[in-house]
């Protein structure tokens, strides 16, 4: 025998142990996300409430916005045309109208609050109180209100036939990759009008440059690159924004949202990629942040600091980076191209 060399039985129980730990770890941190969202909900007050409206089947979209008026005509449009049956939506203070226009809206229940967005980890704590109380057995879509989901056969097929699809294959989760969209010379000097699809101006992405990488805790994928990365964030790529998303899901009450929509607890629901077996099916977001509006909310963000790191993203918006177009950018067709690219993937869906 070598001296010093462990029993083989040893390494696997070892192993188990740190497993085991790590299992019981990831479970208390679900409680306690639980818990500080079960808190949080007094920080919420409805406006207009009416989820009393809300069927066993609908598919039900989760959002939380901010002076968000200009951008919300076309949001709902294209999610009511998708296949959403309800809106909830926590409106963080809003000065520009957007709370009354949700209100207004048949099928929106709304939330106000005043309360700090960072404080309650960039909305992400208000929004799994709501998914606790209205979500369970639904399908849910979590996005912000300039991310427009994209997924196989889109153009033909509603998000119901994909959600069936995944009830069949006992599939609860659907990643979507963000995807920066701009166009070619200066976002700032578009001009956009209310009601307009954003992506008639917002009709060039990059096709490569994303770096992935495996998030061993939760299971998921940390995917970064992209216009962001390229321009803002060239000298710190590290610091870019994370794409990877988990927006569609099969919500369950034990469930909670940890980071944003990046990942979910219980960590099977990240193995979205490679975890049961065959091929799998995943869409994109795409993201059209780049409107002339984000000049004025990167003013008022940088001010307030409520976002990720006290607002450094908006601090890059605010000082340059205007132009995202380069020789490598690439016109947006649809989903078969991105495809094509191997950004998303129709899987084994037929």
């Amino acid at each position: 025998m070598v001296t010093g060399a462990r029993h083989p039985v040893f390494g696997e129980f070892r192993g188990f142990a740190v497993g085991l730990v790590s299992t019981y770890q990831l479970r208390l941190a679900r409680k306690r996300w639980r818990f500080r969202a079960f808190r949080k909900r007094r920080e919420l007050t409805a406006m207009q409430n009416r989820t009393d409206l809300i069927r066993r089947s609908d598919i039900l979209l989760f959002s939380t916005i901010r002076n968000e008026r200009t951008r919300l005509p076309y949001f709902l449009q294209y999610y009511r045309e998708l296949g959403v049956n309800h809106f909830l939506i926590v409106d963080n203070a809003s000065t520009d109208g957007s709370t009354e226009y949700l209100a207004a809206q048949p099928d929106v229940s709304v939330w106000t609050t005043d309360s700090s967005y960072k404080s309650a980890r960039y909305g992400i704590d208000w929004i799994n109180w709501l998914l606790l109380r209205y979500g369970s057995d639904h399908w849910t879509v979590v996005v912000d209100p300039d991310e427009f989901l994209v997924y196989p056969f889109c153009d033909s097929r509603p998000l119901r036939a994909l959600t069936d699809w995944l009830d069949a294959g006992g599939v609860r989760s659907f990643p979507a990759m963000l995807l920066d969209m701009y166009p070619k010379g200066p976002w700032k000097a578009l001009d956009y009008r209310e009601g307009q699809d954003p992506f008639s101006l917002l009709n060039w992405f990059d096709s490569g440059n994303y770096t992935i990488t495996p998030n061993q805790r939760y299971g998921n994928l940390w995917i970064q690159g992209g216009p962001r990365a390229r321009v803002m964030f060239a000298d710190q790529p590290e610091q870019a924004p994370a794409l990877n998303k988990i927006p569609l899901v099969r919500w369950r009450r034990d469930y909670v949202y940890v980071s944003s929509t990046h990942m979910l607890l219980p960590r099977g629901l990240n193995l979205v990629y490679d975890a049961w077996g065959g091929e799998k099916a995943s869409g994109c977001l795409l993201h059209a942040k780049f409107l002339p509006t984000l000049a004025g909310k990167a003013e008022e963000e940088a001010g307030r600091r409520e976002h990720y790191a006290s607002g450094a993203e908006y601090a890059a918006y605010r000082e340059g980076g205007e132009d995202l177009w380069c020789r490598w950018s690439e016109k947006y067709i649809n989903w078969r191209q991105l495809e094509i690219l191997g950004l998303m993937s129709k899987g084994n869906w037929a």
